[in-house]
């Protein structure tokens, strides 16, 4: 994210919890989603998923694949929703080249990291990832218990 706000302060519709786990994160965008109105809704009721999604480079442009928008009930009866449907990102031309570069010629992954409103537009935060082994996911693990068992010795010793 370019501009340093309080990431706490916006109403967060849905988080990718399996991408820390999953991957290194070494960088961080924010992109638009280009949204339907049945969509739009939807999120504002907080019903997405952005867990098994994931997001590729295709034509000089960014595409969202894999996430759920699932529609409400009240949807109107004259179109057909497609909950899992291709979304494009909205990103400046120079922040794509960015990722192109980078997923094409260092073997970075793009994945979403969360969904959430910022001045009443659903922005996603996407990931340049790198993937984890077994070995590092084993190490992290490793230090988080070592980070919990160290709190609670402090927690006893004072």
């Amino acid at each position: 994210m370019s501009k340093k706000q309080d990431k706490s302060t916006d109403p967060v519709i849905a988080v990718n919890r399996k991408a820390r786990h999953d991957y290194f994160i070494e960088d961080r965008l924010e992109a638009g989603l280009e949204l339907q109105g049945w969509e739009v809704r939807s999120l504002r009721a907080g019903r997405a998923q952005i867990a098994e999604a994931y997001v590729i480079v295709r034509d000089n442009q960014v595409w969202l694949l894999g996430s759920m928008i699932p529609p409400l009930p009240s949807a109107s009866t004259h179109i057909q929703p497609d909950a899992t449907r291709t979304r494009r990102l909205l990103l400046h031309r120079r922040e794509i080249d960015r990722l192109i570069g980078a997923v094409e010629r260092r073997g970075y992954t793009l994945i979403p990291l969360r969904l959430y409103w910022r001045r009443g537009r659903a922005k996603l935060e996407i990931g340049l990832a790198r993937g984890k082994r077994k070995h590092d996911k084993r190490q992290a693990e490793k230090e988080k218990d070592w980070q919990r068992q160290k709190q609670r010795l402090l927690r006893h010793t004072v």
